[in-house]
């Protein structure tokens, strides 16, 4: 199915995966909706969301800035009602945007949990709540969760962070079975290997490089997720590589961040904790 002309929201995108996905979406067609907190530049972390709209805008197609803090409900659900009023429709839902904590339970202060459960699954969930109605309006709509299959045993030493994560996955199904009748599919999507972002950057600093893809991986199969139709994969939580190659793509080096090593597959229990 096409992107052309389709809108899509994306979180995060002022850098990293989000502007991958962002860039990727306008590349197929589709106008993009650029949702972030940063809109200034920043001395540590590269872009904005003036910056990705600028790019999207460059590619021939439209693209919405819009100033979020996905951890206040009330301005996730303006932010889908702003969409709607430029665009007249909302026809795909990008959960992208993402808190990291990976420690063991006594290790994780009360604020650090509210912080992840508030970025990751609160977020996603408020964020859907608000583009459903128009979606089901429409006949139309395609939800995707920056989350993993659950793995009960990827759960010590990332407690908070896992059930933020496998929560969103579960969201994704639930809406999944809910909408299926009204032309709405979600799906939980994760890599397969590590992912070069800022945010690994910082909290994976030490990792070997050679381990890591671009965010153009994970990208293209969000933008091949988004154009499948609905009873595809619906409610199933994909990898990013399983879903590339069940579409014909054979080669991965372009994905590489180092060129020459082929990183290898990586599952959540593996990302080492903070308090290692």
């Amino acid at each position: 199915m096409s992107l052309q002309d389709r809108v899509v929201f994306i979180t995060g995108a002022s850098r990293g995966v989000g502007k991958a996905c962002a860039l990727a979406a306008a590349r197929a067609g589709a106008h993009v909706v650029v949702a972030a907190k940063t809109t200034e530049p920043h001395p540590k972390l590269p872009g904005t969301i003036h910056e990705t709209a600028r790019e999207v805008e460059a590619l021939g197609r439209r693209a919405l800035p819009l100033k979020l803090d996905v951890r206040d409900a009330d301005a996730c659900a303006a932010a889908i009602e702003a969409t709607v009023a430029e665009f007249g429709r909302i026809d795909a839902l990008v959960n992208n945007a993402g808190a990291l904590w990976w420690a063991d339970v006594v290790k994780t202060p009360m604020k650090r949990f509210d912080l992840i459960m508030g970025v990751n699954v609160r977020a996603a969930f408020a964020l859907s709540q608000a583009a459903l109605p128009h979606m089901i309006k429409a006949g139309y709509g395609r939800i995707v969760m920056m989350s993993p299959p659950v793995a009960a045993d990827a759960v010590a030493h990332h407690g908070a962070y896992a059930v933020s994560k496998f929560g969103m996955t579960m969201i994704a199904r639930a809406i999944a079975d809910e909408h299926r009748e009204h032309g709405i599919s979600a799906n939980a999507l994760w890599p397969a290997t590590l992912i070069e972002s800022s945010a690994t950057e910082v909290f994976l600093s030490g990792v070997d490089r050679s381990l890591w893809r671009k965010a153009d991986v994970l990208a293209d199969a969000t933008v091949l997720l988004l154009q499948q139709e609905p009873s595809a994969y619906s409610g199933a939580a994909l990898i990013d590589e399983d879903l590339l190659r069940a579409a014909g793509v054979t080669d991965f080096a372009k994905y590489r961040l180092v060129p020459d090593k082929e990183p290898p597959p990586f599952r959540f229990k593996d990302i080492p904790p903070l308090s290692a």
